[in-house]
């Protein structure tokens, strides 16, 4: 081997090197946030967070929680109604599933909130009754039609206000759920249909990231 094949295959080697490490280190890093597996997860995050409006909603206890409130923990926020026939109940069954998937460190820092879309229907206690059902820990927003109207928008998840005059109505929403980070801004969004075993595969690594 002349001394060029030498310093060519030495080069070689380094570069295989250095470009293994760097892999290693981003896989490292990256734990179990690997872009394509939260995307198949149906985990979407924005490019940059996103800054919550300034506006107050209703819990089910009847007091008064300012938007910015959504702090410290992380939370999944779906927008639904107490009255809704089909995907409301069967989103909020699976979180309540999702909640007993999780890994106890995860699940503390998680919270479903269920932010009602028939305010004309949905008062505190109606929330507060309905939410027992699935898990006492849900939290129930309502508040004023504009102010939830412009909460959802905000958010990008619009949707069709009642005609409340009908009886029985139904209203058309996102079976989309919102993701807000532990600084109060929205991180991106979670595809519906759920699929609880890859959201709890990969719900950690996002939750909970390695350093």
């Amino acid at each position: 081997m002349t001394r060029t094949q030498i310093t060519v295959f030495v080069l070689v080697a380094i570069v295989a090197l250095v470009l293994g490490l760097t892999v290693n280190k981003v896989l490292n890093s990256k734990g179990q946030n690997d872009p394509t597996a939260l995307l198949d997860a149906g985990i979407v995050l924005l490019p940059q967070s996103r800054t919550l409006p300034e506006l107050s909603l209703i819990d089910q206890d009847g007091q008064t929680v300012a938007v910015d409130q959504l702090k410290e923990q992380w939370s999944l926020l779906f927008f639904g109604y107490t009255f809704c026939p089909d995907i409301c109940p069967a989103t909020l069954a699976q979180l309540r599933q999702l909640q007993g998937q999780l890994p106890e460190q995860t699940r503390a820092k998680l919270r479903v909130v269920l932010v009602s879309v028939d305010p004309n229907r949905d008062t505190p206690e109606q929330l507060k009754k309905y939410l027992a059902y699935f898990d006492a820990g849900f939290i129930g927003l309502t508040g004023e039609e504009a102010t939830l109207q412009k909460f959802a928008n905000a958010l990008s998840i619009p949707y069709i206000p009642a005609d409340t005059s009908k009886e029985n109505y139904t209203v058309d929403h996102s079976g989309n759920l919102v993701i807000i980070g532990p600084d109060g801004t929205q991180r991106g969004f979670i595809r519906a249909p759920l699929n609880n075993a890859k959201l709890a595969a990969q719900l950690p690594g996002l939750i909970n990231p390695l350093d």
